[in-house]
C-alpha cells in the first residue's frame, strides 16, 4: 500500500513536470507568432492580447459554463489580482518595456519571476529555498543570460541600461511572481478548467478599455480573410496552445509540484525561442547559444534532484 502511495506520487511529479515543460515550449514559440500578427497583420500588442484570450475565455466557457460563481467575494478578488498580474500587467508591462529598451533586456530581466516567487514564498508561506533550488536558479539563469546574449557576446557587444525600460521588466517578472503566490490558495479549492476561465475574464475586462482608446485602427477583420489564412492560424494556435491549454497546464503544475519548481520552467523558455526563430524565421544561434542551453537544463536539473536529496 505505502508502495503504491510512493509510486502514484512519483507518476503525478512527473505528470507536473511534463505539463510545466510543455508549457514552456508552446509560450516560448507564442513569440513566433506574436510577431506574424503585429508585423504581417498590423496588429497593437494590445490587439493579439485581447483576440487571443477572448477566444480563448470561450472556449473554456464552453466546458465551465455551469459553474459561474466563486465560493466567496474574498476568492473572487482574488482571483482578479491573479487575472490582472498573469494578464493585464504582464502582457502590458512586457510590450511597452520592449519600446524603452532592448528585447534581450527584457527577456533576460522578465525570466528573473522564479527569483521573486522564492523571496515572496518565504515571505508569505515561511518557506525556506534549498541549497539545490539557489544553486541550480543561479546556473539556469546564468544559461538564460548566454542564450539571450549570444550574438552580443560573439559580436563583441555589451549589454546597454535603459533604467524605464529595464524597471518594466522586472516588474513584469514581479507581476507572475504574484500572480503565482496568490493562486497557490485557489488551486486546491476550485477546478482547473473553471479557475483558468476566471484568470481569463479579469485578464480581458481591466484589458478592454486600453483597445478602445487606441488610436490605431482595429485589423480584426484580416482574421476573416481566408485567402491568407497564416494570420487566423497563428492566433488559433496563440488562444488554443498558448493560452487555454497552457494555462490550465501550467495552474495544475503548480497544484502538482508547487509554483517555484514550476515557475523554475520560465528559464527555459529563451532557448525554446532561440530554436523555434531559427527553424520558422532562419535566425542564427550562436555557440554561446548552445552552451545557454545545457546550463538552463543542468540547472534544473540540479534544482529538483539536490532539493529531493535534502529532504
Amino acid at each position: 500500500m505505502i508502495l503504491e502511495k510512493k509510486n502514484s506520487w512519483k507518476n503525478n511529479k512527473i505528470a507536473g513536470h511534463i505539463g510545466a515543460l510543455i508549457t514552456v515550449i508552446c509560450w516560448g514559440c507564442s513569440f513566433i507568432a506574436s510577431k506574424v500578427l503585429m508585423e504581417g497583420a498590423g496588429m497593437t500588442p494590445v490587439e493579439v492580447y485581447v483576440y487571443r484570450f477572448t477566444l480563448a475565455y470561450l472556449m473554456m466557457l464552453v466546458f465551465t459554463f455551469k459553474e459561474i460563481k466563486s465560493k466567496s467575494w474574498a476568492d473572487e478578488l482574488q482571483m482578479a489580482l491573479c487575472g490582472i498580474c498573469s494578464g493585464t500587467l504582464y502582457f502590458l508591462m512586457e510590450n511597452y518595456a520592449l519600446i524603452y529598451t532592448s528585447t534581450g533586456n527584457v527577456s533576460l530581466l522578465s525570466s528573473i519571476s522564479p527569483i521573486f516567487t522564492a523571496i515572496l514564498l518565504s515571505i508569505i508561506y515561511k518557506t525556506r529555498m534549498q541549497s539545490g533550488e539557489i544553486i541550480g536558479s543561479c546556473v539556469a539563469f546564468f544559461g538564460v543570460a548566454l542564450v539571450i546574449m549570444s550574438e552580443s557576446i560573439s559580436k563583441g557587444l555589451g549589454m546597454e541600461i535603459h533604467p524605464i525600460g529595464d524597471i518594466l521588466a522586472i516588474s513584469c517578472a514581479l507581476s507572475w511572481a504574484v500572480y503565482s503566490i496568490a493562486i497557490k490558495r485557489l488551486i486546491p479549492i476550485y477546478n482547473t478548467l473553471f479557475l483558468t476561465r476566471k484568470l481569463f475574464f479579469y485578464g480581458l475586462i481591466t484589458s478592454l478599455p486600453l483597445l478602445f482608446i487606441q488610436k490605431e485602427p482595429l485589423h480584426i477583420n484580416v482574421l476573416f480573410d481566408f485567402s491568407h489564412p497564416v494570420f487566423f492560424l497563428n492566433l488559433l494556435f496563440l488562444a488554443v496552445m498558448c493560452s487555454s491549454m497552457a494555462y490550465l497546464l501550467w495552474n495544475e503544475s503548480m497544484k502538482i509540484i508547487g509554483p517555484l519548481a514550476t515557475n523554475n520552467y520560465l528559464y527555459i523558455q529563451p532557448p525554446v525561442t532561440m530554436f523555434a526563430g531559427c527553424l520558422l524565421l532562419g535566425e542564427t544561434i550562436y555557440p554561446f547559444g548552445y552552451v545557454g542551453c545545457v546550463l538552463v537544463l543542468l540547472g534544473l536539473i540540479i534544482a529538483d534532484k539536490i532539493k529531493n536529496k535534502n529532504r
